[in-house]
């Protein structure tokens, strides 16, 4: 029997370490080598060593592009932190029941792909959608409202897909909470804004950044977003990488933006390290 699952356990261990190397490892090795290699208007690369690619990304528009989508995905985070900590907080005070039936709804929304979740937000922000109809009727506005093809969509557009990913790292942090330590402080005197800032944002703070993280990331590469309802005028680093794929066909120079994306997204992760360490030797102190 132990012979039996050291065998499964191997195999599975071996499967894990051969799907790593085959769907990340080895694109990723690719990905880096057609980023130092020059493009070719005939066979789309030309086996010639260059380091123009990663100059090029230093251009002025190349350069706005990229802090344009930090300013959206760090602002779209901070939206989704504000919606996410109140809505966890709340669930984790319900009963049980009432607590899956909204854990249930919070991830119903995720088996439909979010592509075409985004086609229905788009009718819904439409001049003529839904909204527009509502508040026309209910005399809010007099004219329909140009939601569309704004950064605000793209915002609200990015805050419906990842919103999930914020509130469950989030739910699971504050579950987690002992309230023997709040109940310990309230004792001791300390009001109710003291025991949120001092206590509960410090024993929540792995999950602040990790759903951060989770929010933050995606956005950065989610193009289809920026595409159906921000148009050409809100693009993200992810609509620069899809252009250069399968629009212009400059593939070194779109590999090198990708790896450029890649190394914002291992900085974040290792900051998230940093501080996860920091706080587990303030915890043991």
């Amino acid at each position: 029997m132990n012979q039996s699952r050291k065998y499964f356990k191997n195999f599975v261990i071996i499967s894990i370490i051969l799907w790593l190397v085959v769907f990340v490892f080895i694109p990723n090795v690719i990905i880096m080598g057609t980023s130092f290699i020059t493009r070719d208007d005939n066979y789309l690369i030309k086996m010639v060593f260059s380091l123009d690619n990663y100059i090029r990304l230093f251009d002025p528009l190349y350069v706005s592009v990229l802090l344009h989508s930090l300013n959206m995905a760090i602002f779209t985070t901070l939206c989704c932190l504000l919606i996410g900590y109140p809505f966890a907080f709340i669930l984790v005070s319900l009963p049980d029941k009432v607590r899956f039936i909204l854990l249930f709804l919070l991830t119903v929304p995720l088996w439909t792909n979010s592509l075409i979740r985004i086609y229905g937000l788009k009718i819904f922000f439409s001049t003529r959608g839904y909204l527009n109809e509502f508040l026309l009727w209910t005399g809010i506005i007099d004219i329909p409202l140009r939601i569309m093809y704004t950064p605000a969509a793209v915002i609200m557009g990015l805050i419906y897909v990842l919103q999930p990913f914020m509130i469950m790292p989030l739910y699971s942090s504050i579950e987690k909470l002992d309230k023997s330590v709040l109940e310990a402080a309230q004792d001791l005197g300390a009001s109710k804004i003291q025991i949120f800032i001092r206590i509960i944002i410090p024993l929540t703070l792995p999950g602040i950044i990790a759903g951060s993280l989770l929010v933050m990331l995606p956005s950065l590469g989610l193009f289809y977003v920026s595409d159906l309802l921000g148009g050409a005028n809100n693009l993200l680093i992810g609509n620069l990488i899809k252009s250069q794929f399968l629009n212009i066909l400059d593939w070194p120079f779109g590999a090198a933006t990708s790896i450029c994306l890649t190394i914002i997204m291992g900085i974040l992760l290792y900051i998230y390290y940093c501080v996860g360490k920091l706080i587990n030797k303030q915890v043991e102190l």
